[in-house]
């Protein structure tokens, strides 16, 4: 960073100082942007030198100088490998207010670190700065046209070096604070757009996964009675923006959930909002591990509490009968998707809190515990594959899965958890057996509809118990397990 960026970072006292900083650069980058493309929307006029430097994200630098022994905090965030120095660039840390509080308070308060905050020299890419993304299309002014006199996004600046493991660390520059800067966030945000078809600040802090849109009727369902209970949740909101909330009569929020446009999008999402944040979102991501890993991948960046995979499979074992319930405890990953990223022969671990919710919310919402739940609910290892027609090949894959002691198998789930692990994000997975293929009973019309009539409704009912669960010991959920050797302070 050059002396004059450099000399702009200030000393903040109390974490809440540093946001309200952070805060006020970021929105006076932005507007300083957003004025500068009007005006060449307008006039043609590109913005001069000086006027270009000041389009740059604010930066929080936190230094950390022990005079004696570090303290001993079993917390998984918010707490230093090392002494030194840490940076990292943010974006829109207003909407991040919460989080960024979460991981400053201990850092400051039992570390006593020392906090500044001030301008980067990352520049802020200009399609980050408008919500829609239609402002820039008027007056016939290309991309290659704007990219001349604006910053453009880069893909040399995004990446995920720091989550994986591969960032290295130059002599005299701060390690990183956090999994992802400021240009990473924002390239997410706007991809979250895209895909879920809704705006980004309405995603909650648990997510639900799943592959058929036939849970998203019952999330619809289940939403509407807790907004209208008047209770934490405020409101359900749709693909589209579209917002229903308490006062809204049934008639005009049933048209609008018919009339609902989430066709138009890949993956389309829907959330019952809490004011906390605490709220669900439920996304619809479709089959195979490239959609799993894709919505992940973004997803990531809001640092959501937990997300647990709610769909159906096949299952392999005689014994298990359709509607039975699959805990993943172990994955055969044969989805192929972050085999670099991940290499195959890393543990992918089960989380404990996870586990024990879901199996606590499956006791509760079925009624059956001891024996009776476990010819209801079988633990063990899901095979997720990247072919769909994986049965096709069974007289190769057969002795692998066999080995494996796998009891089901999907296109999602170990994606998912491999991204949870790689990401350091919460995972879990509970799915449901729709299809027996090893045994005769393989997927048809009309026995599939019958299975989701009768199973859809329970199956999502036990995961949002299982949240519940784990919205009560959220800090516990934050498994060490996830951190790495030399983890960022931030979670």
């Amino acid at each position: 960073m050059d002396k004059t960026l450099r000399s702009s970072l200030v000393s903040v006292e109390t974490p809440e100082e540093a946001v309200a900083r952070l805060d006020r650069l970021h929105s006076d980058a932005t507007n300083a942007l957003r004025q500068a493309l009007e005006r060449f929307l307008e006039t043609r006029e590109p913005p001069a030198p000086d006027e270009r430097a000041r389009f740059r994200y604010p930066e929080i630098r936190v230094t950390y100088e022990p005079e004696g022994l570090q303290p001993l905090v079993r917390r998984a965030f918010a707490k230093f490998p090392a002494p030194g120095v840490y940076a990292t660039t943010v974006t829109q840390p207003a909407a991040f207010r919460s989080y960024l509080l979460e991981q400053l308070r201990p850092l400051m308060s039992e570390y006593g670190a020392t906090v500044e905050v001030g301008v980067s020299g990352e520049e802020i890419p200009y399609p980050y700065v408008f919500e829609r993304g239609d402002e820039l299309s008027r007056e016939g002014v290309t991309a290659a046209e704007l990219a001349l006199f604006f910053p453009a996004p880069l893909l040399s600046a995004v990446g995920d070096e720091i989550a994986d493991g591969s960032f290295h660390q130059a002599p005299g520059v701060a390690r990183p604070l956090a999994l992802f800067d400021a240009v990473r966030v924002d390239f997410s945000l706007r991809r979250l757009m895209h895909y879920t078809g809704g705006d980004w600040r309405n995603c909650q802090s648990w997510v639900m996964l799943t592959n058929y849109h036939r849970y998203v009727d019952q999330f619809i369902r289940w939403g509407l009675d807790r907004v209208r209970e008047k209770s934490r949740f405020e409101k359900l909101v749709l693909p589209g923006d579209i917002v229903i909330d308490s006062a809204m009569r049934e008639s005009e929020a049933a048209a609008l959930i018919a009339s609902n446009p989430w066709h138009r999008f890949q993956m389309p999402a829907y959330h019952v909002t809490a004011k906390d944040g605490q709220g669900v979102s439920l996304v619809n991501i479709g089959v195979g591990p490239s959609n799993a890993k894709n919505i992940t991948d973004h997803l990531a960046v809001l640092r959501p509490n937990c997300w647990l995979m709610v769909g159906h499979c096949g299952g392999l074992r005689l014994s298990q009968q359709i509607g039975d319930y699959v805990l993943a405890h172990a994955y055969l990953r044969q989805d192929r998707i972050l085999d670099l990223q991940v290499p195959v022969d890393v543990p992918i671990p089960a989380l404990a809190e996870v586990q024990l919710a879901l199996q606590e919310a499956a006791a509760r919402v079925t009624g059956d515990r001891g024996e009776a739940l476990k010819q209801r609910l079988r633990t063990g290892t899901v095979v997720t594959y990247d072919d769909r027609n994986w049965e096709l090949r069974w007289s190769k894959e057969r002795q692998r899965i066999n080995i494996s002691r796998a009891v089901a198998i999907d296109m999602e789930s170990g994606t998912i958890a491999t991204q949870g692990f790689r990401l350091r994000v919460p995972y879990g997975t509970l799915l449901c057996v729709s299809d027996k293929p090893l045994h005769g009973e393989i997927k048809l019309p009309g026995p599939a509809n019958s299975f989701y009539n009768r199973a859809v409704g329970e199956h999502l009912e036990i995961g949002l118990a299982a949240i519940d669960i784990l919205r009560s010991g959220r800090e516990a959920l934050h498994s060490r397990k996830l951190r790495s050797f030399d983890e960022p302070p931030f979670r």
